[in-house]
């Protein structure tokens, strides 16, 4: 719609003629749901400017009034009317004018509002009065939730902005409040004048106009009682006429006797278990709910509702505080498993550490009481950092999405739960945010639950917070916010619960050191549970002995369960799995079995394959001339039989997908390659937009194949990634990082996640870390993954040889069995191949870590033979050295064990050197497990060599803290092993290529220079 300034400039008087023509001429315009017929076309001649009230806001309302009065005359007032009929007469806007009727007088009829045309009273001041009163309606829907009755404790903790819009009357009788400032000049004389309702509010429900008291009373009772809603921002008007239509209607928020009594029933339960808890275990910590106890109602409150509209599973997410009432009231663990966490006593069943009560997770399928419908529900297991769940629980609840099916989200959804301060803080809400609207992203909405206790950690607001309420990311997200004080309440998108914590930050804490004020109001508080029953009480809707009935009834139930969690002697890890997988364990947990298949495939299969990754299966499809020249180079290498890096992982995928495992490949840049080397997604250079993926034309009965280019993102992203590889061990899932050093923002996933999931949680996970890595000269950013981190944090005993009681190949597969991560730094691309296979084809699951390659991705001596991939081959932990040392091995004075990239390094230089023979290099391509037999072999068959190990990177980086004590366990500590490499340094590069190649020679000078270590052994 035009400003009205540019409408009236049109507003002329026309003829029954004109008006037929411009009307048989209209297009249709939808407004508020209807078709309008007509598109007016008028103009008056006399100047805007001195009509003043025609200016500004006030445009839009007049437009609206003319529009209604052109599709029916006694849709509008009949000052309006009268208005219209004058304007159309060819009075100018002031001259048109008549005073209205009095409004407890009769209508005019029609002949008396003919016989007003011509007069010119003064209509500005109704237009200001009716402005004014859509200026208030609006101030509510805006500002509304600022004074809404939300801190349950009245002591406004929390400083709202102390200039919002003044709204309310304390006595509605007195206007003096709502008008001080200026609402266009209403005063208490209005507070009986009947207003038209504008088309943005629903408080009228069949009613057009209320008397301006009844206005504001319907709107107080709206937006200001103990529900604030938040929702203004949002640009989509559809949405919010939703919003006002669920919350503005008369009587919507009253609830039936049998709501009433459900939400009782579940308040008991809620308030009860943290009572009895208490009671049982008053010096332990559980981070209970005491004062947000309405927080259970409320979620089984979503998840009802959300099964009558066909969900059949839902995802959750949520902090330690209130997580043992949440797993004992709404996923419906046995309570007797719960209180088994609390004995100390007992003694795991399961490998590896566990993890404290209130981080465990759990999955449930079972029947919702109030649809009769079976609905799964799951929440995660996730640790103390507060929000690093969120991505991981939208990345679970993609996969349900993708596996079942639910293009649309209508059968799986997300709740997350969030504290107020960790909601405002936590950077990673914002990037798990931000992936809400990405194709290969979106879930299609998620529930927010924000538990807002008004004490962030042990701090307060002021100290803790930089805004006013801590849900500051709608203004950019666009969801609605609902916040309501701690009662029963249905949640939207973001609902902020405002309540208060009985309890201090834990239950050993005293909460009277840094918050003595609140907490003496706290001490004084009623309980939620008291106070609703009293309400309920007071409606009649319950009496007494229905109230002390449904809590001796749920006492019992503790009671009992109590009972037999002393009977139990083990504690169960796997009973709290929250991402089971049905079919692919025993049902003790274990693998069926533990051999492994052969990772190598025939050449024919090589060769389609190859083939496909050559082509463009699309016909029309215009590829840039450099692909093409890319595309015929991988040709090329087909037919020569070798295959280079990309072209190594095209087979590796492709041959998966033929097999029926789904891959996903994610990452900033993944799409095309961070190197422009991959270019698995192919754009038509004609039409854009147009593309093309190969990868999912390589078998009619394929899997699907999702490449996808992420936001600029690491731990949203791979948090999402990592719960993405939880729904499913069928998947080969991947996240590639842009450089390798770009994973140190995702290191909460992969600290508190990749690496302690299974000993912390009894849960595998088959994720793959690509994380490119090398010191190429660029400077200390994008040289170094950091891969001593991920060493540090192996759990293999380096003084520890592995018992040789089992074969070769089972002793490398029980090592892959007993270790929380693979870490493998491939130097062929036939390596590579075998790696991405076996991670599917093992019998179990576990994070790898591949140190990729940079320089190597073109290099020509790094290609590898059809031969190293066919039937009977398999990933090689250590490839040896083939060359002429092995003639005779003896004569050899020094084994160098190296990994990557470095290889090529030294091959090159011995070459130079002419030390083919006295020299023998050996490559270490699995890091973790380290292949002590395999070590074992090549330090056997050289006994009068040196042990070298040799990296390019930094001594207190790279792999030799890591290497060294393997390698002398290996040997039994006969022999010394010598570093060669660069020294240390705090910088993981330099930034001078020149100094980048004075280090590289220097220690390549040191590899080879046999007389290197004399004096020091």
């Amino acid at each position: 719609m035009q400003r009205l300034r540019t409408t009236v400039a049109r507003l002329r008087p026309i003829t029954a003629t004109q008006t037929a023509k411009s009307q048989s001429q209209a297009r249709p315009t939808a407004v508020g749901g209807a078709l309008r017929t007509f598109e007016p076309m008028r103009s008056y001649t006399a100047s805007v400017s001195a009509e003043p009230f025609l200016n500004g806001t006030s445009s839009n309302y007049v437009k609206e009034m003319y529009y209604a009065w052109l599709e029916n005359p006694r849709s509008v007032h009949k000052s309006w009317d009268i208005f219209f009929r004058n304007a159309n007469a060819g009075g100018s806007p002031g001259a048109a004018n008549q005073s209205p009727p009095p409004l407890g007088g009769a209508a005019l009829g029609l002949a008396n509002a003919q016989a007003m045309v011509g007069t010119q009273p003064n209509v500005e001041k109704l237009v200001e009065d009716h402005l004014a009163v859509q200026s208030l309606v609006r101030a509510y829907q805006v500002r509304g939730h600022h004074i809404a009755k939300l801190d349950p404790l009245d002591i406004s903790v929390i400083d709202f902005d102390e200039s919002p819009v003044m709204l309310g009357l304390k006595k509605v009788e007195r206007l003096y409040d709502l008008t001080a400032g200026g609402f266009y000049g209403l005063d208490e004389t209005d507070l009986d004048k009947v207003f038209r309702l504008p088309t943005t509010t629903f408080i009228g429900g069949s009613e057009s106009a209320l008397p301006l008291r009844e206005i504001i009373s319907r709107l107080e009772m709206a937006y200001c009682q103990s529900i604030g809603v938040e929702f203004m921002f949002i640009n989509d008007l559809e949405q919010c006429q939703w919003i006002r239509h669920k919350f503005e209607r008369p009587g919507v928020m009253q609830f039936t006797l049998e709501e009433k009594r459900t939400l009782l029933t579940r308040m008991v339960r809620s308030t009860r278990f943290e009572e009895f808890l208490q009671r049982k275990w008053s010096s332990e910590k559980r981070f209970g709910l005491e004062g947000c106890e309405s927080l259970i109602p409320a979620l089984k409150t979503i998840i009802d509702k959300s099964s009558m509209n066909g969900v059949e599973s839902i995802i959750m997410g949520m902090p330690h505080r209130g997580r043992l009432n949440v797993l004992a009231n709404v996923i419906r663990k046995e309570l007797d498993q719960i209180f088994c966490q609390f004995d100390s006593k007992l003694e795991a069943a399961d490998e590896g550490s566990g993890d404290v009560k209130y981080h465990l997770g759990m999955w449930h399928r079972r029947i919702n009481r109030v649809t009769d419908r079976n609905i799964t529900l799951s929440l995660m297991a996730n640790p103390s950092h507060l929000e690093a769940v969120d991505p991981v629980v939208q990345g679970k609840t993609k996969a349900e999405q993708f596996y079942c099916g639910d293009t649309e989200g209508k059968r799986v959804m997300s709740i997350l739960l969030h504290g107020d301060a960790a909601f405002a803080g936590q950077g990673v809400v914002y990037e798990t945010f931000h992936l809400s609207d990405l194709p290969s992203y979106t879930t299609h909405g998620t529930v927010h639950v924000v538990v807002n206790n008004q004490v962030t950690h042990p701090a307060t607001p002021p100290t803790a917070l930089s805004i006013t309420a801590p849900t500051p990311l709608e203004g950019y997200l666009q969801p609605p916010t609902y916040h309501p004080e701690t009662r029963p309440s249905i949640a939207h998108k973001i609902s902020a619960t405002v309540c208060y914590r009985r309890n201090g930050h834990n239950e050993m804490d005293e909460p009277m050191f840094t918050q003595p004020l609140m907490y003496k109001q706290i001490k004084m508080q009623k309980g939620v549970l008291q106070k609703y029953y009293e309400k309920l009480l007071a409606e009649g809707a319950v009496s007494r002995q229905d109230y002390e009935e449904e809590i001796a009834k749920y006492d019992k139930i503790c009671e009992e369960a109590h009972a037999r969690s002393e009977d139990e002697k083990i504690l169960h890890i796997k009973h709290w799995l929250d991402s089971p997988w049905p079919g692919f364990f025993n049902v003790d947990g274990h693998p069926k079995s533990m051999t492994s298949l052969s990772t190598g495939l025939p050449e024919e299969e090589l060769v389609h394959i190859g083939y496909m990754a050559s082509s463009v299966p699309v016909e029309d499809f215009t590829i840039h001339r450099g692909l093409s020249r890319i595309l015929k180079g991988r040709a090329a290498m087909v037919g020569q039989r070798v295959c280079d890096w990309a072209l190594g992982e095209y087979m590796a995928f492709g041959s998966l997908l033929k097999e029926g495992t789904h891959i996903r490949l994610s990452g900033q840049d993944v799409e095309r390659g961070t190197f422009s080397h991959r270019h698995h997604v192919l754009h038509d250079q004609n039409i854009d937009k147009r593309i093309c993926i190969p990868m999912n034309h390589i078998s009619p009965n394929q899997a699907p194949y999702t490449v996808c280019n992420s936001s600029l993102s690491e731990y949203g992203v791979l948090g999402f990634e990592l719960g993405f590889a939880m729904a499913s061990p069928n998947a080969l899932v991947l996240w590639e990082a842009q450089f390798g050093d770009f994973h140190n923002t995702a290191q909460c996933i992969i600290d508190q996640f990749i690496c302690p999931g299974q000993a912390k949680w009894v849960r595998q996970n088959g994720i793959v870390l690509l994380l490119p890595h090398g010191m190429e000269g660029m400077g200390p950013e994008h040289s170094s993954a950091r891969p001593e981190r991920f060493l540090q944090m192996c759990n293999e005993d380096p003084d520890t040889y592995p018992s040789l009681n089992l074969c070769v190949y089972d002793l490398s597969l029980r090592q892959l069995y007993d270790c929380n991560w693979i870490i493998v730094n491939c130097s062929t691309p036939a390596n590579y191949f075998h790696v991405l296979r076996r991670q599917i084809l093992q019998p179990f699951r576990k994070p790898l870590i591949v140190f990729t390659p940079k320089s190597l991705l073109r290099h020509p001596e790094a290609k590898s033979s059809f031969d190293d991939m066919l039937p009977g081959t398999h990933f090689q932990r250590l490839i040896p050295d083939s060359g002429p040392v092995c003639e005779k091995p003896e004569g050899v004075k020094r084994i160098v064990f190296c990994t990557g990239k470095v290889y090529y390094e030294l091959i090159r230089e011995r070459n130079n050197r002419g030390n083919d023979d006295t020299v023998a290099i050996a490559r270490i391509e699995q890091l973790s497990p380290f292949p002590f037999d395999q070590v074992k072999v090549e330090t056997d068959r050289y006994p009068n060599a040196d042990l070298v190990w040799c990296q390019e990177e930094h001594k207190n980086q790279g792999y030799y803290d890591y290497v060294k004590p393997r390698l002398r366990t290996t040997v039994d500590r006969t022999r010394p092993v010598w570093y060669v490499g660069r020294g240390p340094a705090a910088a993981p590069a330099t930034g001078n290529k020149v100094a980048h190649l004075v280090e590289l020679q220097r220690f390549l000078d040191t590899a080879f220079n046999l007389d290197a270590f004399t004096e020091q052994s």
